[in-house]
């Protein structure tokens, strides 16, 4: 689809951040305009009409305006950066509304994110480091996610990032076209086909569905608790939850994370064991009653079973649910 208006070259020119888009595929920028018209194009990023006008598609408005709202029905799109004070919506300490088009302004976007995170101080063999709470991977994933699988057919919201003391929660217009408990292991599937190919192309995002799995196998790395997925009338949230010890995790936490590493082993083509759920939760040998304990919870709430009823205590794996 392309915006209403027609506008002379020097407009489109002026509109669309252009060296941005030469910049962020590796593609030398033409010396003429024409073959720079010819790229966006090529791209479906401009069309030309009769005479000497242009139309600016959706696609090339979204992701490359120096200004959303120059393009009055996507206006209500850019990405807002809620910074709260504790763990409720009650006092909000900054806010933020991006300007530019996605690509244009992902980078600047996480970044700036990234300064609002608090961070540990991991004290290495000879030096110290600033660690982040959550892993940028993770974020990316998430924040890329959110912004290409949203309903535009949904007017007066746009994807949302809210940051609390202990906790990030990402949500978007558009309830997703999986289940929640099977982003991990289903095909990629994306109602915006064409953002998500150029995304992809400027290594904004994936198209190979990985990108869930990144998220899971990172917390895991970083030992959080897991991700939630949400669901609502009209929005999906992810939420990464801050460093929590295993003791203060309650039941349907380690369910959860029970379940999420259960898929990643069954996808990574490794047995989900006892073993395997101590190292994630970071449980001691002596304590594999407490690894057993969940795996029962787990069970019993319907989200793994047993792969071989046979097998003894030693050789027991566990597979997911939809297996």
């Amino acid at each position: 689809m392309t915006c209403p208006l027609l506008f002379s070259v020097e407009q489109v020119l002026k509109l669309l951040d252009y060296p941005a888009y030469f910049d962020l595929l590796d593609l030398p920028l033409p010396e003429g305009r024409e073959g720079i018209l010819q790229a966006l194009e090529a791209d479906c990023l401009i069309e030309k009409n009769d005479g000497r006008q242009w139309s600016i598609s959706n696609l090339g408005a979204i992701l490359f305006a120096k200004r959303l709202k120059d393009f009055r029905h996507l206006a209500r799109k850019p990405v807002r950066l809620i910074l709260y004070k504790g763990n409720s919506r009650m006092e909000t300490i900054r806010e933020l509304e991006g300007s530019k088009g996605y690509a244009v302004g992902y980078e600047g976007l996480i970044d700036y994110l990234k300064t609002l995170l608090p961070s540990n101080e991991e004290i290495g063999k000879a030096f110290r480091r600033e660690v982040t709470m959550y892993p940028e991977v993770a974020i990316r994933e998430l924040v890329a996610n959110a912004i290409i699988h949203q309903d535009f057919n949904i007017s007066g919201t746009g994807p949302m990032i809210e940051v609390f003391s202990e906790r990030i929660e990402i949500t978007n217009p558009g309830i997703p076209l999986v289940a929640t408990d099977r982003f991990l292991d289903s095909p990629p599937r994306s109602r915006n086909e064409a953002m998500a190919s150029l995304m992809r192309r400027i290594n904004i995002c994936e198209e190979r569905g990985s990108g869930i799995d990144k998220v899971v196998a990172q917390t895991e790395m970083y030992q959080l608790p897991a991700p939630l997925f949400e669901q609502f009338s009209e929005h999906t949230r992810s939420v990464l939850f801050a460093y929590r010890e295993f003791k203060k995790m309650d039941k349907e936490e380690r369910i959860r994370a029970c379940y999420l590493h259960c898929v990643l082993k069954y996808l990574n083509r490794e047995p989900m064991n006892n073993s395997s759920l101590r190292e994630r939760f970071g449980i001691e040998e002596h304590n594999k009653a407490q690894a057993s304990g969940i795996i029962r919870d787990a069970i019993k709430a319907g989200c793994i079973h047993l792969y071989d009823p046979e097998a003894g205590p030693r050789n027991r794996r566990y597979i997911p649910f939809w297996v």
